[in-house]
């Protein structure tokens, strides 16, 4: 009997020594927290698995929308506005936001993007987002219908329509040197008029 009194009381300091160990390693500024800075041990394998689990319980089954040409269009837009900054746009460089980011984004519109993933399984990740991966959820500024919009468009980027091929292909910045030069006062009459004594 001592001799499994010893065995419990040993694993129970194993586990605190455990718990004070990962307490230590985070509060005294081990773990990595810079983007720039190399994984932690098994972070993306565990990131990785809860991930998915989630999602394969929580994702949506039915999907309410045709991956039809208006909704791709639809969903073309609303990508070039909230998505390309990080997920970027085909044929055009890495944005710097982008590089600057930990995990990178992955690029939706070129190679195999997440093609081979469900919709839901997208809409579940443009609805809630991603932690820790700077990735948001857009369930509070996207309707129901957009977000099955740009979902679409990402499930379907190797088979796009011409038509949203062309929506996605223009440069997301296309701002000429004119439109950077500062503006005289002249210009500005109104901030002309409120700067008079």
């Amino acid at each position: 009997m001592r001799t499994f009194g010893t065995l419990v009381t040993g694993m129970i300091l194993g586990a605190v020594a455990v718990v004070a160990g990962v307490y230590f390693y985070f509060s005294t500024g081990q773990a990595p927290v810079a983007t720039s800075a190399a994984p932690m041990p098994f972070e993306k394998k565990l990131a990785h698995r809860a991930l998915d689990a989630v999602i394969a319980r929580e994702m949506p089954k039915q999907i309410p929308l045709q991956p039809d040409e208006p909704n791709l269009a639809a969903g073309a837009r609303i990508y070039r506005d909230q998505c390309a900054v990080c997920h970027g746009l085909p044929g055009q460089p890495e944005t710097p936001v982008a590089k600057g980011m930990y995990p990178r984004p992955p690029k939706l519109m070129e190679g195999k993007g997440v093609t081979d993933d469900e919709p839901g399984e997208s809409y579940w990740k443009v609805a809630n987002g991603i932690r820790l991966t700077g990735m948001p959820g857009f369930r509070s500024g996207l309707s129901d219908t957009q977000m099955w919009q740009v979902s679409l468009l990402v499930a379907n980027a190797d088979k796009l329509p011409p038509s949203v091929q062309g929506t996605l292909s223009v440069p997301r910045l296309a701002v000429t040197r004119a439109q950077l030069q500062p503006r005289s006062r002249t210009q500005f009459p109104a901030c002309a008029e409120r700067e008079k004594p």
